[in-house]
């Protein structure tokens, strides 16, 4: 395949599929991107990062029939705001849910900003009407906190990016027996690994079980002329049963920005992506945000993403 011919994931042509003023005016919305994403009862439903003109944070839920266009809920999902906790470690920010399903239980695991840096939080819901709060699941300093959708043994397996003393970047694993407890972290892909994205790699779709291992759709960020980040998308395998093995890897991004909608915008040149879709046919909903601004969709295959793999 040559270069010009490398188009692993196709953009839908009328990205973007949500901007802020989708939703009601009364909450001023201004930014919608980084969302993530379940089928549940044959509906698409997304779990929106959104911002309002004051940079309010919310999530908010956003329901498809088919995948492409979305209908905003009449107001976001309730915060526990009475949480002493909650009120402390995410006073500045919410950002980036990811959905898993374990059993009829879905959890959003997302990150939560304050004056003392970031932490990984965790709700919990069954039907996205009711969510129920289980607090802080990681100490200051960790991100990208993503949920493997199935058990390991008598494990909960998750990835995240903890932020060691020098901000290394790279991709960790943890595990935990109650989702609340986590430990035996081990970083499993360094950015180092990456050709395309030295500055940091971290997780970001919730892994997809395929025959080969698990398919994971990542972020990578490089450096350009110094001050100027630019994220771009990747994929790698993980062992089917030790997900600490990352088999796998493409030695190009698979989603670089190149739009307007992915180059200008709130933080320029971003593509990052919270949440997919497969469908049964291995077809899959790529769903990412385009400079912090804009919910976009983009689409490929899973035989696709695993052919671009090359053995680790």
């Amino acid at each position: 395949m040559s270069f010009h011919n490398y188009n692993p994931v196709r953009r839908y042509d009328k990205n973007p599929i949500l901007t802020g003023k989708d939703f009601p005016d009364s909450y001023c919305i201004i930014h919608v991107f980084n969302s993530g994403i379940i089928k549940h009862d044959g509906k698409y439903l997304m779990v929106c990062r959104c911002e309002d003109a004051g940079l309010k944070a919310y999530f908010w839920i956003a329901e498809s029939e088919d995948g492409l266009r979305f209908t905003p809920r009449d107001k976001p999902i309730d915060m526990p705001v009475n949480d002493p906790m909650f009120r402390k470690y995410a006073e500045v920010n919410i950002y980036d849910p990811r959905i898993t399903k374990l059993g009829d239980t879905y959890y959003l695991m997302h990150a939560a900003h304050s004056r003392y840096d970031c932490r990984g939080a965790l709700q919990s819901t069954k039907d996205f009407r009711t969510f129920t709060w289980h607090g802080f699941i990681t100490d200051a300093g960790n991100r990208n906190c993503v949920l493997f959708p199935e058990k390991f043994g008598d494990d909960y397996v998750r990835l995240d990016r903890p932020l060691t003393t020098w901000d290394s970047g790279d991709m960790w694993i943890s595990y935990s027996k109650d989702l609340i407890h986590w430990g035996r972290g081990d970083c499993i892909l360094p950015k180092s690994r990456v050709p395309w994205a030295w500055s940091k790699v971290g997780a970001g779709a919730v892994p997809i079980k395929t025959e080969r291992g698990w398919l994971n759709i990542f972020h990578g960020v490089r450096s350009q002329a110094k001050s100027h980040l630019v994220y771009q998308l990747g994929v790698c395998v993980h062992d089917l049963k030790d997900p600490a093995r990352v088999i796998a890897l493409s030695r190009k991004p698979i989603l670089t920005p190149t739009m307007d909608y992915e180059l200008h915008g709130q933080t320029p040149s971003v593509v990052f992506t919270a949440g997919v879709v497969v469908e049964e046919d291995r077809t899959i909903k790529l769903y990412y945000g385009g400079a912090d601004t804009v919910q976009c969709v983009g689409f490929t295959t899973v035989d696709e993403l695993l052919a671009l793999c090359d053995e680790a």
